[in-house]
């Protein structure tokens, strides 16, 4: 842009401005008040925009010609990071609540572009590493293993609820339900009916990952057939799953 003087906002008919390379435009925009304007005074108004562009990116290139290879240590930086969706829930934090505590540590701002693609903006490189540590704190305890669709694996029961049991399939795993209507073929009120206890190791199929949620899709209740396949332990061994008989009710 030239003409930043503002004069032809109050005594000019036209307010022209554009932006651009030495290899063309970029932009143009234009504020006028007549009910049309003639090509004529287009085709002036944009050679002598780009006679004028010329001039001052000649200026310009006598002091830097090109971009500086290393950013200054206080620039502001922006970076991406992908989040998979069955962490999301773990980064965001209750309502946003991690989002916004690294925000008002760091002053650094996080915005969501999808499902799984977040935008970081730091004010400067120290407070974007400042927010990578934080990030990297609130993640590091849910480092994933890869899992097999239909793979058998041993689940450690970590907590009993009303509607199933929350298990975990490795040390660093953060703990997922496995509902009541999984547990066994019959139908299941409370996992106590099955004499199952916190601390006892199970056998449980994964079936992959809610695309909604992110959760895993565990079930014991498919392996309590009469044939089941070899069952996978991610501590190394490989063992045959083992049911657990819940204890016979008199009345």
């Amino acid at each position: 842009m030239t003409d930043i003087l503002g004069i032809e906002d109050y005594l000019g008919d036209m307010d022209f401005k554009m932006a651009g390379t030495k290899k063309g435009i970029t932009a143009l925009q234009a504020d006028v008040k007549l009910p049309g304007l003639p090509l004529k005074i287009v085709m002036e108004a944009i050679q002598q925009a780009t006679s004028g562009k010329k001039e001052i990116l000649d200026i310009m290139n006598k002091t830097i010609k090109k971009a500086r290879n290393n950013r200054k240590d206080n620039g502001p930086v922006c970076e991406n990071l992908e989040v998979p969706i069955s962490r999301r829930a773990r980064f965001v934090g209750p309502g946003g609540y991690n989002i916004r505590k690294i925000r008002a540590q760091t002053g650094v701002t996080i915005t969501q572009v999808d499902e799984s693609n977040f935008s970081i903006f730091a004010p400067t490189p120290s407070a974007m590493n400042e927010a990578k540590e934080q990030i990297e704190e609130l993640l590091k305890d849910d480092r994933e293993m890869e899992l097999e669709f239909g793979g058998v694996y041993t689940a450690t029961i970590t907590e009993i609820r009303d509607i199933g049991v929350m298990v975990k399939l490795y040390p660093t795993m953060t703990p997922t339900l496995l509902h009541n209507s999984q547990l066994d073929v019959r139908r299941v009120s409370h996992p106590s009916a099955l004499g199952i206890e916190t601390g006892q190791e199970i056998s449980v199929k994964f079936y992959g990952r809610d695309p909604a949620t992110g959760q895993m899709r565990l079930s014991r209740k498919v392996l309590m057939a009469p044939s089941t396949p070899a069952l996978r332990n991610l501590g190394g061994r490989t063992t045959t799953p083992k049911t657990t008989t819940p204890p016979t009710s008199t009345s």
